[in-house]
């Protein structure tokens, strides 16, 4: 569809009000009520949609989010500024041993990415909060290579930590645990969103028995290592470890520092990326380090590789075939897997975040696709709102509504006043 002008500054308008009402004056959480933290990927992505109308705005929300990096380099993937029952795991589950009361796991590194983006809005206003963030950067960065890797893949600990909770991709590493212990407790994600659009209790019971474990070794790398069930090289973190390091060393150069560790991470995670290739599914793919054996799911995060500055002709066909599929961009999962579901959270839906970074990798290697992509994206939330994701056949919101991160997607990419980043 053709978004006229009143409705695109309608929208406009209305994903301005989405960020300032999830502002909680630093930090802005992804929705009230369903998720009432500071996530960080998530924060990174609001910081690039403030951008677009408030970049010192945007500075404080990375800046917020740094301020509760641990002595390690480690950005944990939640910030509990302030106690909220409403949601569960809690500060009192995890026992962060951060500054700020925290999670014990990460999330995708999209941070340095956004904040060359909002550094190219202002430049001159820009330099000296990117300085102040730069060795922190580095220091997150420097904590992934040290703990995280596989053949140079980048792996997950925790199925949170990917972003991607309940993706086919750690079918086979959770059903390698028995969660004995994890005892009674109450979720509160299905008070606010149906429980058909949420991962099942065998689902949690496996991730709160990985968070006790974290817990019971005091959030230990080294400790942790050690028989772990669930090691899991993953394309999300591998393609958007290596965009960010490629852009903090883009910009460490332009402020005349040495990037010669960066450069030998990039080369280091061009081999991870690599060792993600499944020849039986011919494109990249989840690899469970433990298990030795790979999900077989060709996913939204497979056709990051782009967005990380890699490209195979062979993905570019396997994405045509799943845009053919799907009316509102690439889902989580193809369609023509039988693990699909189109409303489950990471099993099927459409993500407006995914959609961006597959869309801005597409449109810098020169393909078309890319700039298809945004029309789609920015139609989808145009006809059905700033959902946490959508359904990928008819587009029908799912999951938390008044979303952060949609908001922010459309303010910085997908809107027609965005010029697509």
């Amino acid at each position: 569809m053709m978004l006229d002008a009143s409705t695109t500054d309608a929208r406009d308008e209305e994903a301005r009000g989405i960020l300032a009402r999830n502002d909680r004056g630093g930090y802005t959480i992804p929705t009230a009520g369903l998720y009432p933290y500071q996530w960080n990927w998530d924060s990174a992505f609001a910081a690039m949609g403030f951008a677009a109308f408030d970049v010192d705005r945007a500075w404080t929300e990375l800046e917020t989010l740094f301020a509760g990096q641990w002595a390690g380099g480690m950005v944990p993937h939640i910030l509990f500024h302030a106690q909220d029952d409403g949601y569960f795991p809690g500060p009192d589950v995890w026992q962060g041993v951060g500054p700020i009361p925290s999670s014990g796991i990460s999330q995708p590194p999209v941070a340095a990415t956004m904040a060359r983006l909002i550094l190219a809005k202002d430049p001159k206003r820009g330099a000296a909060r990117i300085a102040a963030l730069y060795d922190k950067m580095v220091g997150w960065h420097r904590w992934f290579m040290d703990w995280r890797l596989d053949k140079g893949a980048v792996c997950i600990t925790h199925p949170w930590e990917a972003g991607r909770d309940n993706a086919p991709d750690w079918d086979a590493a959770m059903a390698a645990i028995t969660p004995d212990g994890v005892g009674t407790y109450v979720r509160r994600d299905t008070t606010h969103v149906d429980s058909a659009m949420r991962p099942t209790k065998y689902d949690y019971d496996r991730y709160l028995w990985l968070v006790q474990r974290g817990a019971a070794a005091g959030w230990d790398e080294a400790a942790m290592l050690r028989d772990t069930p669930f090691r899991v090289a993953d394309p999300t973190m591998t393609f958007i470890l290596l965009r960010a390091t490629r852009d903090l060393e883009a910009m460490g150069r332009d402020m005349g520092r040495d990037v010669s560790e960066l450069q030998s991470w990039i080369a280091t995670l061009e081999e991870g990326a690599q060792s993600l290739w499944n020849p039986k599914l011919g494109a990249y793919d989840s690899r469970d380090v433990v298990g030795g054996t790979w999900s077989g799911a060709l996913s939204n995060a497979s056709f990051l590789c782009w967005y990380a500055g890699v490209d195979r002709p062979e993905m570019a066909e396997r994405l045509a075939d799943v845009l053919g599929m799907a009316k509102y961009g690439v889902p989580s999962l193809a369609p023509s897997d039988d693990r699909f579901d189109a409303k489950r959270y990471w099993r099927g839906p459409v993500w407006a975040i995914m959609n961006m970074m597959i869309g801005l990798g597409l449109t810098e290697r020169g393909y078309g696709l890319g700039e298809d992509l945004r029309v789609l994206t920015g139609d989808m939330i145009a006809e059905h709102g700033f959902a946490e994701y959508f359904d990928p056949l008819t587009g029908a919101p799912a999951g938390g509504g008044t979303f952060t991160w949609t908001a922010a997607v459309w303010l910085g990419w997908a809107s027609p006043n965005a010029g697509g980043a």
